[in-house]
């Protein structure tokens, strides 16, 4: 039962909220489900998913968000309060690009009320790490910065134990990504965009006027444009999207990742972050729930006031990097929270994680901070785990072809762009100008570029 005029583009948010309505007193009285319509449907209502509807509710677009869990779920890779913020690439690419989302980042700041982000700046350091392209980025891009002998260093940070020497960003921080997804997703609700949770999209059909998702139970969702934004889960949807021949092959490889993550207690109370309420008991069972334990919307409240007593950190030596962040609500502020990158377990998507953290990554984590971190105790509190999905060189992917635009800006350290990411797609995702939507994607990111007349064939 689909409203007639509900894809016309540019929908009023009068019609969007009958439609919302139409479909939960359906909902309530137990009727067959409504069969959904949009402009623009988005697959997926993590941190690029939510942007992304942010962006195009902006532009006037009827945005329909449909997410198998809830926005920032225990399932997905945006969970959580604390993920860090760095500007420190040795390809100064992206640090440019993170300069570009300064500005979404202080936009959705003022509209939210929220503190999203909080600058406790960033330490480089470790035999293996390579400062001087690092700090080049940096003096590029007009950030301050400074390189620290390891005395220095440690005079600085007492809690830490440096190897080497330190490079020092203090623009770096901490963001919390489940407080940003509900900004987003409220910014984008009061534009009229619609968030439906626990509906699993099974797959994208072409139709003569636009895409239909198909829901695994039976629903649909009709558009004009659709966006993948499915984080982990999009391994396993590629060959349910309506792509030509040859595209899979053109995609990089999508390696899903259930990766370890461990909370360390502040060995000395006058450690924990400045401002910040004093150490509550640890959540039960030492585990960090998927949902945090206060409301994402409080996260301004009870953020600090002024930078950290610890930094954000990089550490790479002999093994993987390993790095650590001051933790968030979700772990109770009581201590450090630590992780080496890419050492979890192989996936072939986000269906197959058991949420288990891994005997290996604990003990190497643990053996790290006794080493490296005198100021925490070596004895994890809490511990999570999270979903990377990489591509082989780290890069993202963002892409169109006809009308669906494939969104995973991944490989653990996408969140951060986010602001930014929504502008991207949706500039893919408009139908005005679709060449003006490809050229604003850099070129890196897009693995169906030079195939324009294949991208748009057919799509109006």
């Amino acid at each position: 039962m689909a409203d007639d005029d509900a894809g016309a583009a540019g929908g009023g948010g009068a019609s969007r909220a009958a439609r919302g309505a139409a479909s939960a007193d359906a909902s309530a009285a137990g009727a067959a489900p409504v069969r959904e319509a949009a402009d623009v449907v988005i697959v997926g209502a993590g941190l690029t998913g939510a942007a992304a509807a942010w962006r195009l509710a902006q532009a006037g677009r009827d945005v329909l968000v449909l997410e198998r869990d809830v926005p920032a779920g225990r399932l997905g890779s945006s969970h959580g309060s604390a993920r860090i913020l760095r500007y420190g690439y040795a390809d100064g690419f992206y640090t440019s690009l993170l300069r570009r989302a300064e500005g979404g980042w202080r936009e959705l700041e003022r509209a939210s009320g929220r503190r999203l982000v909080t600058r406790t700046g960033c330490v480089d350091f470790g035999p293996e790490r390579r400062i001087a392209p690092v700090a080049r980025a940096f003096a590029a891009e007009g950030l301050e910065h400074e390189v620290l002998a390891p005395q220095e260093a440690a005079a600085r940070w007492p809690g830490i134990s440096f190897d080497s020497a330190a490079l020092f960003q203090p623009d770096a921080g901490v963001l919390d990504a489940e407080g940003t997804v509900a900004a987003l997703l409220d910014a984008a609700r009061s534009l009229g965009a619609r968030v439906l949770t626990g509906w699993e999209a099974a797959s994208v059909r072409e139709r003569a006027a636009g895409y239909e998702v198909l829901a695994r139970d039976g629903r649909r969702a009709e558009a004009g444009r659709v966006v993948v934004a499915a984080g982990g889960w999009l391994p396993g949807l590629l060959r349910e999207l309506p792509l030509a021949d040859g595209c899979l092959e053109r995609l990089p490889p999508l390696r899903v990742m259930q990766e370890s993550a461990f909370h360390f207690p502040y060995r000395e109370p006058g450690a924990t972050p400045a401002g910040l309420p004093g150490p509550p008991a640890a959540p039960p069972g030492g585990a960090i729930s998927g949902a945090a334990p206060s409301d994402a919307a409080a996260s301004e409240a009870d953020a600090p006031d002024e930078a950290a007593v610890w930094p954000t950190f990089i550490h790479m030596g002999s093994g993987l990097p390993v790095y650590g962040l001051p933790g968030g609500r979700d772990a109770g502020h009581r201590g450090q929270k630590v992780a080496r990158f890419n050492a979890g377990r192989p996936l072939a998507d986000a269906s197959e994680q058991d949420l288990a953290v891994t005997q290996g990554q604990r003990r190497d984590v643990v053996d790290f901070v006794r080493e490296r971190m005198p100021g925490l105790v070596p004895e994890p509190y809490a511990e999570t785990t999270c979903l990377f999905t990489n591509t082989p060189n780290e890069d993202f992917v963002l892409d169109r072809w006809g009308g669906v635009v494939i969104a995973s800006p991944c490989s653990g350290h996408g969140g951060k762009f986010a602001p930014l990411l929504g502008e991207l797609i949706r500039d893919l995702a408009l139908p005005e100008e679709p060449a003006r939507g490809l050229a604003a994607v850099p070129e890196r990111f897009q693995p169906w570029h030079g195939s324009l007349l294949e991208h748009d064939g057919g799509v109006s």
